[in-house]
């Protein structure tokens, strides 16, 4: 192929879009539709940080794509606006604890925390916890101020390091005398809370918010909005973004996935140098968000979720159910072999029960009398998706 001449072709063809960054997942909109009642709510909590007092810690609840992060930036980006222009010594920081190197471990999120107030200079690794808690205390004590520090999917943070850190992080006001630090925690699992220690439920849960799904009639208004932006006119045919918000209606009101979904069909209706987005680009865009989305996921799971999955792949081949014992057994020879603890089986049902819900497993309960119950598993991917995630995971776990 003559590259030169493909990519002159490319840049003489009309694009279906005028402004992609409108259906990106870091665009800021001037007006977050459907959630003004929240976001009011949230403002009426924070609001006293631009009097300099500590506002509520507070949790934001909602399955993925209901608008939580997208409110919550909306308001933290106005009262920085407001606090710039009245010189009011506040400072909201954002943190994903989803990614990694970033909130893996406690020191990476302080050392990250601590990198968002400009210093750069603390190192990844290598320092003792203590120290690097000292830095980030003398950092933020050095005025009076009132950091709003946001952990968004905080529910990940308590998954790879318990709820300890959130202990230690309730009590850090108690070690400052200027400052003070209000926790807002983001999370899709509705009883997170429910589960943490007693101690950390009392400091941190002070005020609570749910996120309810949007329903498809709201989907669809989002969408023609960001699609008025973000298409040439006419680009896409009558029917798309109906069908698109209901695709997005049936995986829990998540508008996120649907304007990613329409995103991925404007990029594969262009790849064809299409004149329309049409319905089957919609649904080859579905297919591959799906696959991308298992992916995704697998590989931003922990190692020893991995190794679960990977000993479902090694029992696959028997084209037959198979039970939690078998993939215990399974699991433990490939910890031994990549060098890994075993975790108890008991912690295993409580992976699978995570995959199952993920949809990458379905794990269906049986009960086998006297002898207790257990799981009988099968994987929900076809033959190609098996043979890319067990890539993935080798990998990964290099063995």
């Amino acid at each position: 192929m003559d590259m030169n001449n493909f990519f002159e072709n490319y840049l003489e063809r009309d694009s279906l879009f005028i402004n992609k960054s409108l259906l990106l997942s870091s665009y800021l909109p001037e007006e977050v539709l459907f959630r003004g009642d929240l976001i009011q709510e949230i403002a009426n909590i924070l609001a006293p940080a631009l009097r300099v007092e500590k506002p509520s810690n507070l949790f934001v609840y909602g399955k993925t794509g209901t608008g939580k992060t997208l409110s919550l930036k909306y308001i933290l980006k106005s009262m920085s606006e407001i606090a710039k222009k009245r010189d009011i010594p506040i400072k909201p920081v954002y943190i994903n604890c989803k990614l990694k190197r970033v909130a893996d471990t406690e020191y990476r999120l302080i050392a990250q925390i601590i990198k968002e107030f400009g210093k750069t200079d603390v190192p990844a690794t290598g320092l003792p916890t203590d120290e690097i808690y000292n830095i980030f205390y003398s950092l933020v004590d050095t005025k009076k101020q009132v950091v709003l520090l946001v952990l968004d999917e905080i529910d990940q943070l308590t998954k790879k390091m318990g709820d300890g850190i959130l202990y230690n992080l309730t009590r850090i006001n108690s070690e400052l005398k200027n400052a003070q630090i209000a926790l807002i925690g983001i999370s899709n699992n509705l009883v997170f809370a429910e589960n943490l220690d007693p101690r950390v439920q009392s400091s941190l849960s002070e005020e609570e918010l749910i996120f309810p799904p949007y329903n498809a009639v709201q989907i669809q208004d989002i969408l023609r909005k960001r699609a008025q932006g973000a298409f040439r006119p006419d680009a896409i045919e009558p029917g798309v973004i109906e069908k698109c918000s209901a695709y997005a209606a049936r995986e829990h009101g998540d508008a996120r996935r649907a304007i990613d979904l329409l995103r991925v069909a404007g990029e594969l209706a262009d790849r064809e140098n299409s004149s329309k987005i049409t319905i089957p680009h919609l649904d080859d865009a579905e297919d591959k968000i799906e696959s991308d989305k298992i992916v995704g996921t697998v590989t931003s799971q922990p190692k020893q979720h991995q190794m679960v999955l990977y000993a479902i792949l090694l029992l696959t081949p028997s084209k037959r159910p198979f039970f939690t014992g078998e993939i215990y057994d399974v699991y433990a020879k490939v910890c031994k072999k990549a060098h890994y603890n075993v975790l108890t089986q008991r912690r295993i049902s409580d992976i699978l029960a995570e995959f199952d819900m993920l949809g990458i497993i379905n794990a269906k309960i049986i009960s086998k009398g006297r002898y207790g119950r257990t799981r009988e598993v099968s994987l929900s991917l076809d033959d190609d998706m098996k043979r890319k995630i067990k890539e993935i995971i080798e990998k990964s776990l290099q063995i």
